[in-house]
């Protein structure tokens, strides 16, 4: 994983990224807006401009540019507007800078919305390097203290998200996402319940099919965690782990298999979005239910026109093997629901029309309910982390009827992907239950700041500042 001090592993040797100022020897760092800059590098030394000239520095939202300070050196940074800095504004910064203390010199700006970025920017993956090539952290010391645990825990939680989506699936199969649950039941003393294997047949039997296929040690699971108060208002978070997806017998083709280590990703953001209840104290009584299976191919893997028992009695034919997301799903929102939960999230890496409609950037979420949706969409907008509705489209729930059986996981057409995907899982959704669906993507296919190219969290903070809101 990665080694620094947000890494998923509960290692504490790197010290936290943002710390309390006590006056401590630091680097200056200067916020500017473009509008504003000439104005303020007229008040700089003529050494002074003129080093920030020969890098031609103007201000601009997203540039910096170091310049000498007495025996040192100082920082300026371009921001879009200082009375409101976006969770991004530092990311470039805390990547790019050498090691050392940092801190703004602009007295009068809250800076807490910006930590994360500063934090994130520093996020490195090398658990496969030889050299990390890391020469140490840029701390960033602020006044603003109360602020800094919550924006190192939803770092921590971004980190947790990266670190197991990019983690390959030779060392990120169904029997590790069952070790990242257990030791996250350990920590803050949540039950954990696993069904494995042929134990599944019984009581998740579309989990099962899905998954038969794979090698004993990447046998299917459905694994359980259940923590806080039971007198509480219960949050249910489903998470998609498909460690892997070939396609089944529906191969993909080579080049569509490159980035299926990610399919896990969906359980990367429900077991993040877990800590975060966790570790804040939520009170909440919260059920995480992650499947856990890699489609593969063998001899006794599901086959298309197959028809399929799930828990909850409906019966699906198999239109396409590598729509098998849905499926493991069925089962999971079937459990989910049978405690009848006053809100339901689930996070699944689930449809290429999500993509299509909405690019990488923008998780497509669905609700039943409208005022569910703007608080996601208000959440996402108020963290930097958006979010955009799409329709439950009654109209297209006939496209999931089969000629034998209740429902088709994978309808002929093409038309409206994600709708009719979301259609399909709203059928194992308990009546009456408040629920979102989030098809995110869970990956960034090149880099911004704070934000490199690779495994993302997204939807993950959108959500975590609705459900904080809703229950805190």
């Amino acid at each position: 994983m990665s080694k620094n001090a947000l890494s998923s592993q509960p290692e504490t040797a790197t010290p936290a990224l943002v710390q309390p100022d006590r006056d401590q020897s630091a680097t200056p760092i200067h916020l500017v807006e473009k509008s504003s800059y000439e104005t303020w590098a007229a008040a700089r030394q003529p050494a002074q401009r003129a080093a920030l000239a020969g890098q031609k520095f103007k201000g601009s939202a997203g540039s910096f540019a170091v310049y000498p300070d007495g025996d040192g050196f100082a920082v300026v940074a371009g921001v879009e507007k200082l009375e409101s800095l976006s969770s991004w504004c530092l990311g470039k910064l805390g990547e790019a800078l050498p090691a050392g203390l940092y801190r703004l010199a602009n007295k009068d700006v809250k800076a807490a919305k910006a930590f994360i970025g500063w934090a994130l920017g520093q996020y490195r993956f090398d658990r496969y390097r030889s050299e990390n090539g890391e020469e140490g952290p840029r701390i960033l010391l602020t006044q603003e203290v109360a602020a800094i645990a919550p924006a190192l825990a939803e770092a921590g939680a971004v980190t947790l998200v990266r670190d197991l989506v990019n983690t390959p699936a030779e060392d990120m199969g169904p029997a590790d996402l069952e070790h990242e649950a257990e030791r996250l039941a350990k920590a803050h003393r949540a039950h954990i319940k696993v069904t494995r294997g042929e134990a599944l047949a019984d009581d998740y039997p579309i989990v099962h099919m899905v998954g038969r296929a794979a090698a004993r040690e990447a046998a299917p699971r459905l694994i359980e965690l259940e923590w806080g108060d039971e007198k509480a208002p219960r949050l249910a978070i489903v998470g998609k782990g498909v460690c892997f997806d070939t396609g089944g017998l529906d191969l993909k083709p080579s080049s569509a298999m490159l980035l299926m280590k990610k399919d896990m990703g969906g359980a990367a953001h429900a077991l993040a979005l877990a800590r975060l209840v966790m570790e804040s104290g939520l009170k909440v009584r919260l059920h995480l239910l992650i499947p856990a299976v890699e489609n593969a191919v063998s001899g006794n893997a599901f086959r298309p026109g197959d028809v399929l028992r799930s828990r909850k009695g409906l019966s699906v034919e198999i239109g396409n093997t590598d729509a098998e997301g849905r499926l493991i799903l069925g089962d999971a929102l079937t459990r989910a629901s049978e405690f009848k939960p006053d809100l339901l999230i689930d996070f699944a890496t689930l449809t290429g029309a999500a993509r299509v409609a909405l690019g990488p950037d923008l998780p497509a979420l669905f609700t039943r309910q409208d005022a569910t949706a703007q608080a996601l969409i208000d959440g996402g907008i108020a963290q930097d982390d958006p979010v955009w509705r799409l329709p439950l489209h009654d109209g297209y729930r006939e496209w999931l009827k089969s000629d034998i059986a209740d429902l088709n996981n994978a309808p002929s057409g093409g038309f409206a992907g994600a709708s009719v995907a979301a259609l399909f899982l709203d059928r194992f959704v308990g009546e009456g239950i408040d629920w979102a669906h989030f098809d995110t993507f869970a990956w960034r296919p090149s880099a911004k700041a704070g934000r490199p190219k690779g495994g993302e969290a997204l939807g993950l903070r959108a959500s975590w500042a609705m459900v904080k809101a809703r229950f805190g």
